[in-house]
């Protein structure tokens, strides 16, 4: 296992209540293509970075002249080439993910029919890939998590809405299976997975900034778990990646009062944790 001690030592701490992030993404990625081992560094540019290549994707089908975000892995050419060869030449180029292509050549097809919506698409075809390609088991882990999370609030919000279930549930895995088959309150999920716990609690939060704030508190949680024992690995280093996204989309949305919020929510989530107080980070 590699160790990045000198790397984690070097990036300023992080906390999700914090409203101004230390370091950019273009900073982080340059650092990571520095200092990781050439393995490791194409392990996060596929199956983190990629994701802000498929949100640009979605971009630039939708509106041509879009503006992209400069931190996935392909630039605005190439991006343009991907559209091109998927929809006009009718072919996969193999420096591309399949699912990509896929996407954008069935995208013309698909923006009409209602209840389509290709952020939400393309992210779970990320989750599919980054689950089933992934040679790394935390990542692979992290990314089931985050399709098992929107199933699950995803499943309860269909149903306190008198909906069809089934019909909003993405993949088939043992969480998808459940949620399909149970009729129980908690999908029969709670038995199985400690996590449900707190979903179930985040759910019927009413007010929806808060709510998203409590998933994204949960999350920051679990990859402070899981890394708490390798702070120096591949792992850790993929962590922070993580928690920085989720810090730049708060201090961008609610700068002034976010703070003291999350602060609250963290602080429930540790009363409820079974990990011992002290190997959480503080």
């Amino acid at each position: 296992m590699a160790n990045y001690y000198f790397m984690m030592a070097g990036l300023p701490d992080i906390e999700l209540a914090d409203t101004q992030p230390g370091i950019t993404f273009k900073e982080l990625r340059e650092l990571c293509e520095e200092q990781l081992s050439p393995a490791d560094a194409k392990l996060v540019a596929n199956y983190f970075f990629l994701r802000q290549d498929c949100t640009n994707l979605v971009r630039l089908l939708k509106d041509p002249n879009a503006q992209i975000d400069i931190w996935g892995n392909y630039s605005l050419e190439q991006l343009r080439d991907l559209i091109t060869s998927a929809t006009e030449l009718n072919f996969n180029v193999h420096r591309y993910p399949a699912f990509m292509s896929i996407f954008a050549r069935e995208y013309s097809y698909n923006k009409g029919t209602q209840g389509y919506f290709p952020e939400d698409e393309i992210l779970y075809q990320f989750y599919k890939y980054a689950i089933e390609t992934c040679p790394n088991k935390f990542i692979r882990k992290w990314n089931s998590l985050n399709l098992d999370i929107t199933n699950i609030l995803t499943a309860m919000l269909a149903r306190k809405q008198g909906w069809s279930v089934a019909d909003f549930i993405k993949g088939d895995g043992e969480v998808q299976e459940m949620i399909r088959e149970n009729k129980t309150k908690d999908f029969d999920l709670t038995h199985e997975f400690d996590y449900v716990k707190s979903l179930v609690k985040i759910v019927d939060e009413e007010d929806p900034v808060k709510k998203e704030k409590m998933i994204d508190a949960f999350k920051w949680m679990w990859l402070d778990e899981k890394t708490f024992f390798n702070p120096f690995s591949l792992e850790a280093v993929y962590a922070y990646i993580c928690k920085l996204e989720m810090q730049y989309r708060w201090a961008k949305l609610d700068p002034e009062h976010g703070k003291e919020t999350f602060k609250q929510i963290i602080d429930n989530l540790r009363g409820q944790a079974k990990v011992p107080e002290e190997f959480i980070q503080k």
